[in-house]
């Protein structure tokens, strides 16, 4: 039975979850307590209850680890969430004032290719904006050393309110049904790219602290 239960491995997802919030202290401690209550769940309970019991732990963890961190650290973790709102309204106009520049100067090349321009005015500034926001959630996160989730998942958090407050207020009820999904689609990528700049920097720093101080 014990090596039943040790041949059945976490969640992987849940698992790397956990790890992204684990403050570098606790990186061992927290995994290794919830790996070792899950493998004596599969064994006196079987591997479904125990998958099902590692997601639950998974979401009370990051929450506890989310409110930790800004416990723990709010002034610095707020500088860093202040920090990229700032960033991020400085750097999400720039693909419009190029987009703007572009068309101004060359106005008679668009208008003979008006696909191209299409495609640069649309899917080339969706790019834009998601390469831009990856940007700022890794400069918030780079600030946020040991906090990079806390700091980065708050910032998205402040952008998804704003999100939700200019649908309400404006576009749900001005726009058609087509062109609100568009711009909610438009307007929500940009939070999660920040987060995933967050993930990015996490990954990487853990990844140099596990490598070996001789490779």
């Amino acid at each position: 039975m014990m090596s039943r239960a040790s041949s059945i491995q976490p969640p992987r997802i849940a698992a790397w979850l956990v790890g992204l919030f684990t403050p570098d202290q606790e990186t061992e401690c927290i995994p290794g307590d919830l790996l070792e209550e899950f493998s004596y769940l599969v064994s006196n309970s079987g591997g479904p209850f125990a998958r099902r019991w590692y997601w639950r732990q998974t979401v009370t963890t990051i929450a506890h680890l989310f409110a930790t961190g800004f416990r723990i650290a709010p002034w610095s973790t707020g500088a860093a969430v202040v920090g990229g709102y700032l960033l991020g309204g400085f750097v999400h106009g720039l693909p419009d004032k190029v987009l703007s520049a572009v068309t101004d100067r060359y106005l008679g090349y668009w208008s003979h290719h008006f696909k191209a321009y299409m495609f640069w005015a649309s899917d080339g500034m969706w790019a834009a904006h998601l390469i831009l926001s990856v940007f700022v959630g890794c400069m918030v996160a780079l600030a946020a050393k040991g906090r990079e989730m806390v700091a980065t998942m708050t910032l998205a958090i402040v952008f998804y309110t704003m999100v939700g407050v200019g649908y309400f207020a404006s576009v749900g009820k001005h726009w058609p049904l087509d062109l609100t999904l568009s711009w909610m689609l438009f307007q929500c990528s940009g939070p999660f790219a920040i987060m995933v700049g967050g993930v990015l920097v996490r990954t990487f720093r853990s990844a140099a602290r596990a490598r070996p101080s001789g490779a």
